[in-house]
């Protein structure tokens, strides 16, 4: 399924490095990482109403050099630099409608997109983008589902059988899945991997997913319905390619995405939240909950609490305004629930309809600006269609103006709008643990899922898994507190929600409590130590001079996990305290003199490590 003809002498393109290789033939392209192939991309091209399928290639452009140095609020790394070489390939349809297709090669990885000039009221059409996975490659690959809440299962072949998920929409006629969610990690070569994903989603654009067909995955948009005039162009599709170190570490998607938008950020704040609904599904209905969680907040220092849904119920003749002023007079920043209204709307909670049209939206911001509420969270969006696009953009704007942090559930991936917007400080886009309150099946997967995690959907920006659970919600878990403990280093999140109840929390040991005091939820630098997808991770991530050092063991078997790269990344350290799985109790607490050279684990154990290096 060819969409360009080219001539066969083809064209080259390199990294900064030289490193990655973009090889263009007879309108096929391959990108090689030192000169092993990463991706397969076997046809492009975009069609509107008026712009037909069958393009030509006409020329190819070199760009020049694009550097990327800018300082995030929140994330993996708070300074991020990348460089690129950037080209141009020129096309046309038989009757001279001209498309570009902008490549970026990176170090660490490529960005395409498409761009159109005197666009004529016409509507997008389809995108011809296609990659090749080989049957026989090994994959890390998530049924797609609106709300992007799934499993990311090893598998060597796109024949699949079909989960039944949230979401997740219609059964195929053949019970496979033929619909996949970004981000998709695959091992072409041996300890050489590709993940594909896309980013900078804007306005009059959708996001999209790859559709399948054997051994053939096509990028396909969701609905736009517009009709567009002038200039257009795509998102960026995306493939970061390397070692699990270069794509665990990777910014590219930042990177690409338009810079910060805000006049100002100085006022977002990244930080530790106490969340209710994991041990109450309808917690936020009562005034002495609420008030449990404020002061678990309190006497852990955290600076925020989470009031979820139906707070505009609340039983006992009780108003939200109380429990605003009750977390204010304990000197916690309260958060509060939305519902998207666009999504699950009957028989789903509420507050409703508020922030669908600009002037209730402007309204109810202003609101909770006026109450000192810090930020929201709007949840159950329907999927990644340009509407539903346009509404994040007008909800993360609107927010902004009224300082407001915003939180992003039962929607779509980071695509890189944690920069564009760095209010946004997390998105869900997983399944997480509030998963253990509704079904069975978490309660065996969870330990290989959450070694998944970092190598899948946590590259791509922030996940609110909400992690750190020591007691049963509804399922049990079956993983160690050593294991939920790592969770809060291991997932990267600006907003950083503990989910477990008050007196789990406060049963801990001391040293538990002061760490989770102490917790950072935005990092200097973040450094991939050990793992490999669904086996184990291990990731080391900085604030300061403080090194934490975090890792799980995602299978039922106990293993040794290797630390020979920490004193690389480290340095030297001056305190040390380790939190790992005990023998016979919950916790072994110590403090090495050294760092140690590995760690043993339980079955779907972990350990979580604080490296002081303080002169």
């Amino acid at each position: 399924m060819l969409a360009a003809s080219a001539s066969m002498l083809g064209h080259d393109a390199v990294s900064p490095n030289g490193k990655l290789l973009l090889r263009e033939k007879g309108g096929v392209f391959q990108v090689l990482s030192e000169g092993r192939p990463a991706l397969d991309i076997v046809a492009t091209g975009i069609t509107t109403s008026r712009q037909g399928r069958e393009l030509s290639l006409l020329s190819m452009t070199a760009d020049g050099r694009i550097d990327a140095d800018y300082q995030m609020v929140s994330g993996k790394r708070l300074h991020a630099t990348n460089a690129a070489n950037a080209y141009t390939f020129h096309f046309a349809d038989a009757d001279g409608h001209r498309q570009r297709l902008v490549f970026r090669l990176y170090n660490d990885g490529i960005a395409f997109r498409y761009e159109l000039d005197g666009l004529n009221a016409e509507q997008m059409g389809d995108e011809l983008t296609t990659y090749r996975i080989a049957e026989g490659t090994r994959r890390w690959m998530q049924q797609y589902t609106d709300s992007y809440e799934g499993f990311f299962p090893l598998s060597t072949t796109a024949s699949v059988k079909a989960e039944r998920t949230f979401g997740g929409g219609p059964p195929s006629a053949d019970g496979l899945v033929h619909r996949w969610g970004y981000p998709a990690l695959v091992e072409p070569a041996d300890g050489l991997f590709t993940l594909i994903t896309e980013a900078d989603i804007d306005r009059r654009q959708s996001a999209s997913s790859l559709h399948s067909e054997g051994d053939l995955f096509r990028v396909r948009p969701d609905g736009n319905s517009l009709s567009l005039s002038g200039s257009w162009h795509s998102p960026w599709r995306v493939a970061i390619i390397g070692t699990l170190a270069n794509i665990v570490e990777s910014t590219l998607v930042t990177d690409v995405s338009a810079p910060c938008r805000l006049d100002e950020a100085a006022w977002v704040r990244p930080g530790v939240v106490a969340w209710v609904y994991w041990a109450y599904n309808h917690g936020s209905k009562n005034l002495d909950i609420i008030r449990q969680y404020v002061d678990l907040a309190a006497t852990l220092q955290l600076p925020y609490v989470l009031i979820d849904a139906e707070w505009d119920e609340m039983e006992g003749g009780h108003t939200i305004a109380e429990a605003l002023d009750y977390a204010k007079a304990r000197g916690v920043k309260p958060m509060i629930w939305y519902n998207s209204s666009v999504g699950w709307v009957d028989g789903a909670p509420g507050p409703k309809f508020r922030l669908n049209k600009p002037e209730d939206r402007e309204r109810e911001m202003a609101w909770c600006e006026q109450m000192g509420v810090a930020g929201v969270k709007v949840d159950f969006f329907s999927g990644d269609n340009q509407q539903n696009m346009d509404y994040c953009l007008d909800l993360m704007e609107c927010a902004a103006r009224h300082h407001l942090l915003i939180n992003f559930h039962g929607a779509t991936i980071p695509r890189g709008w944690q920069r564009t917007y760095p209010n946004l400080l997390t998105t869900e886009g997983v399944y997480g643990a509030e998963w253990y309150n509704n079904v069975p099946t978490f309660t065996s997967r969870a330990a290989r899922h959450n070694a998944t995690l970092p190598f899948t959907r946590n590259v791509v920006g922030p996940m609110d898994y909400t992690p750190c659970t020591f007691s049963d919600s509804q399922h049990p878990h079956i993983t160690t507190h050593a294991h939920e403990l790592a969770l809060t280093v291991l997932f990267e999140s600006g907003l950083q929600h503990l989910a477990d109840r008050p007196e789990s929390y406060l049963a801990q040991p001391s040293e538990v409590q002061q760490l989770l005091s102490q917790l950072p939820a935005a990092w200097d630098d973040s450094r991939l130590v050990d793992g490999y997808p669904g086996d184990y991770a291990v990731m080391a991530r900085r604030s300061g001079c403080r090194w934490y050092v975090a890792g799980i063991n995602g299978t039922d078997e106990a293993r040794q996990l290797s630390l020979s790269r920490l004193p690389t990344l480290v340095g030297t350290a001056t305190k040390v305290i380790l939190f790992a799985d005990g023998d016979t109790q919950p916790w072994t607490i110590s403090h090495p003199q050294a760092l140690p050279n590995n760690i043993r684990c339980k079955p779907r154990g972990g350990f979580l490590m604080v490296v002081d290096t303080r002169e």
